[in-house]
């Protein structure tokens, strides 16, 4: 007797800088999902509504349903992803819990704390995690230009609720700053100034198998421009190397924060945290609980290194929601 497939929606898409990354990722969740056990629909995230791509049909939003004539679908879970707003910052995740659909990676709080760049860094600096020093800039409120330069040339600023490094400047001069706070102010109402660490960068990817957590190979990022921007993180400006050529010791305390950083956030599903190496201590940049998942992605080229197919690292996903 065959087994029946489960019904799975892939959620894509949404009114975000990150849209094409997003449907480029869910083609890739939906090429490697095991067709032998799911069945799966990609829906597009437009305005408010939910369109499956391949038949154009509309999701009923009262039951999370879809109606194609001759059946209507419900979903067994809902693997999200979508990058940034309202994916990333945890509202859909509460519709979804009000529906009781299970859906992957993070609750609600988790995904709003982590969305929060700066609210994540002060919530991990209490758990002893090391970071640059940054400060909050609120638009429509004056702020401190020379308090904000104390922390030193250059200087990071970026969008405080915001991913895929859309509004980041580095700000090598004073004069630069008002200007790169403005630019940053375009995609969110609070800008992160955060002070620069001259290092090299490291991202490193973590989920639950089977209960267990399981923290991938570490991998390093060769920005060809000035730091890991969007052009280097998808026009393939960067060159990355995987698994990172890290001494054993520090490969080790790399993976160790992460752990730590993945259990004391209360992370479900994939996470991927960003850092940079300075005088052997791992820096903190940010957490990414939606990380991207196109075949270029740092996520499987890591589950690819830990000797995974990127189709036993979605399994292990979708069983830990379902």
């Amino acid at each position: 007797m065959a087994t029946l497939k489960r019904t799975l929606a892939v959620i894509t898409g949404g009114n975000v800088a990150e849209r094409e990354i997003s449907l480029k990722s869910a083609e890739t969740v939906a090429k490697h999902l095991d067709p032998s056990k799911y069945e799966v629909f990609i829906l597009d995230l437009i305005g408010s509504i939910f369109i499956d791509k391949q038949s154009g049909a509309r999701v009923d939003l009262n039951d999370f349903s879809l109606d194609l004539g001759d059946r209507k679908v419900t979903f067994d879970a809902v693997y999200l992803m979508l990058h940034g707003h309202p994916a990333e910052d945890g509202r859909l995740q509460g519709y979804f819990e009000l529906l009781g659909i299970p859906y992957t990676g993070c609750d609600p709080l988790v995904s709003a704390l982590t969305f929060d760049k700066q609210a994540c860094k002060d919530f991990l600096k209490s758990h002893g995690i090391p970071m640059a020093p940054s400060a909050l800039v609120y638009k429509g409120k004056p702020y401190d230009q020379n308090a904000l330069l104390k922390m030193g040339l250059p200087l990071f600023v970026k969008p405080n609720k915001n991913g895929s490094s859309f509004g980041v400047s580095k700000v090598n001069e004073p004069h630069e700053l008002p200007q790169a706070i403005e630019k940053a102010f375009a995609f969110d109402n609070e800008v992160v100034v955060e002070a620069f660490l001259k290092g090299t960068e490291y991202s490193n990817g973590v989920l639950r198998k089977d209960g267990e957590i399981v923290v991938l190979p570490i991998t390093e990022i060769i920005p060809q421009n000035e730091f890991f921007d969007f052009k280097a993180k998808y026009e393939n400006e960067s060159k990355e190397i995987t698994p990172a050529l890290l001494p054993m010791e520090l490969t080790r305390n790399c993976q160790e924060q992460t752990r730590k950083i993945y259990e004391v956030l209360g992370c479900r599903g994939i996470a991927r945290f960003d850092y940079i190496l300075v005088d052997r201590v791992f820096y903190f940049l940010e957490a990414n609980t939606i990380p991207g998942m196109s075949e270029a992605s740092i996520v499987p080229q890591q589950a690819i290194a830990y000797r995974w197919t990127i189709t036993e690292l979605l399994e292990a996903v979708v069983q830990e929601a379902l």
